[in-house]
């Protein structure tokens, strides 16, 4: 943790978004007004001219050392107060990301971007006119994002606009993410809704939680419906869905099937199978019966001692068997994740994590860069896991780079989480023409996300001004038995209001 004193009171927001900055090259770093026990101090200066051009300096004073850096950018129009709010923050970030990386020898291949979504940028300038080149010196210049990770954003934006050219229309329609709150144990790595479903089920809460679900599928179908809205893509998600048992799981897609609207125009249904050891035959048998084929096998790691130290309580071995057996019962789009910089795992444990998963070729393969997650038991452990250095992660994650495009994978979306191990970012890859229409449509944020279970979150997308309006149903389950008939309610307000 590193201590660093500024020379002026900003904002609240404008030292939040340098205190990001700061985080990306010390842990939990805090940013102070008063210079006692401050480890560094950094000077800003900032103007605008008439000709509505931003000017900012900075000087850090470190270890009887200074280094110092100005930018400045000249913009078009004055614009709104909000613009002008945005265009210093992104001034002050742009000098203090240059010092520190002057200090302390690293460069940050995302430059001064702490976001979520990198590709959103880009297709925010594509919609706007401009071309790639054009678009490539305003993230190098303005942002100092890298060439290679430029190269890889504008990968990924072709590959989305080839797998659906309608995505700048995708706003007239709707997708959705169903949860299930249940898991066999919970990660410790974790934040989702996922509550131990053995203890649930012996409370009573397993089956309550169930009877709620089906009727907030009914009564969102009931709304879907008399609009006559199409739904792009459906995700069922947690928890791992497939903990229910396959009776529980026929019943609920049934009612699905029987609520939704136009499912003859549904593209994509997802269930997410992440846990091995939730996976049966019969399981297997009731997806097929409902035409649903994309799922996710997620071994994080093929070293046992791993899935041992992070409460996965599966076997490796169980893992490859239960690929197989879904693969072998008509499973034809498997995804599978792989999570790099786990405990202990360096360098060998993840080249044969790699080597495992060419065996299988899955149809796409999303990694992971650990990330410190505040509510998880990692992160509120920290000394009893060790996890890799900087250095390390960013070998590993080229491993992968290299290793997808070796074996014919193709990079189609990406985001990025606070405290991410060398700050790294989660990457999907897929076999071409297998990319999940909703990893896009969810990190574009093109649509609204329609949450429906526990834990699910709603994103309103308003179909013309982007705006967006976030809606959140309860994580825990006995919560959301009481309340889900008062969230259908407060969802349908809020749907009415956008597409009225």
């Amino acid at each position: 943790m590193k201590t660093i004193h500024i020379n002026e009171h900003f904002k609240e927001d404008w030292t939040r978004v340098l205190n990001h900055i700061a985080n990306l090259f010390y842990e939990d770093s805090v940013i102070q007004i008063d210079q006692d026990g401050s480890d560094m101090s950094i000077e800003f200066n900032k103007s605008i001219d008439e000709n509505f051009t931003i000017s900012t300096f900075a000087k850090l004073k470190v270890d009887g050392q200074e280094y110092t850096s100005d930018y400045s950018i000249k913009y078009a129009t004055e614009g709104t107060e909000k613009e002008q709010n945005i265009r210093m923050k992104r001034a002050l970030s742009h000098v203090m990301l240059d010092v520190l990386e002057q200090y302390s020898g690293m460069t940050q291949q995302w430059g001064i971007l702490t976001g979520v979504r990198p590709t959103k940028l880009y297709h925010k300038y594509r919609k706007a006119g401009m071309n790639d080149e054009q678009i490539a010196a305003v993230l190098k210049e303005d942002y100092r994002i890298s060439d290679q990770k430029i190269a890889l954003m504008k990968a990924i934006v072709e590959r989305q606009l080839t797998v659906i050219p309608d995505l700048d229309e995708l706003g007239k329609e709707i997708s959705i993410y169903i949860g299930v709150p249940f898991c066999p144990t919970m990660c410790a790595y974790c934040t989702f809704p996922a509550y131990a479903i053995q203890s649930n089920r012996k409370a009573g809460r397993v089956e309550k939680f169930i009877d709620g679900l089906h009727i907030e599928l009914r009564e969102m179908g009931k709304w879907l419906t008399e609009k006559n809205m199409r739904i792009t893509s459906i995700y069922w998600g947690g928890g791992t869905p497939t903990s229910i048992e396959a009776h529980e799981m026929d019943a609920l897609y049934k009612t699905m099937f029987d609520a939704f609207p136009n499912p003859e125009s549904i593209r994509e249904i997802t269930v997410e199978a992440g846990r091995p050891d939730t996976i049966t035959p019969e399981k297997i048998e009731v997806l097929k019966k409902w035409g649903i084929d994309r799922i996710s096998v997620n071994p994080q790691s093929y070293t046992q001692e791993t899935l041992k130290a992070i409460g996965r309580h599966h076997t490796v071995e169980e893992t490859v068997e239960k690929f197989w057996l879904s693969r072998n019962s008509g499973m034809n789009n498997i995804n599978m994740d792989l999570i790099i910089g786990l405990p202990n795992e360096g360098i060998e444990e993840f080249e044969h994590s790699l080597a495992e998963s060419a065996k299988m070729q899955p149809e796409s393969l999303t990694v992971h860069t650990l990330s410190f997650k505040r509510a998880s038991e990692m992160t509120r452990n920290k000394d009893k896991y060790k996890v890799a250095d900087r250095d390390t992660v960013g070998k590993m994650m080229q491993m992968a780079t290299e290793w997808t495009a070796e074996n014919g994978y193709v990079p189609y979306y990406l985001y990025r989480q606070k405290n991410i191990l060398g700050n790294l970012e989660n990457v999907g890859y897929c076999k071409p023409e297998e990319e999940s229409i909703y990893n896009i449509v969810i990190m574009e944020e093109v649509q609204t996300i329609l949450g429906i279970g526990c834990g699910a979150s709603s994103k309103f997308v308003h179909p013309t001004t982007g705006k967006i309006t976030q809606f959140h149903n309860p994580k825990d389950p006995a919560a959301y038995i009481l309340t889900f008939e008062e969230s259908i309610a407060k969802k349908i307000a809020i749907l009415d209001e956008l597409y009225s």
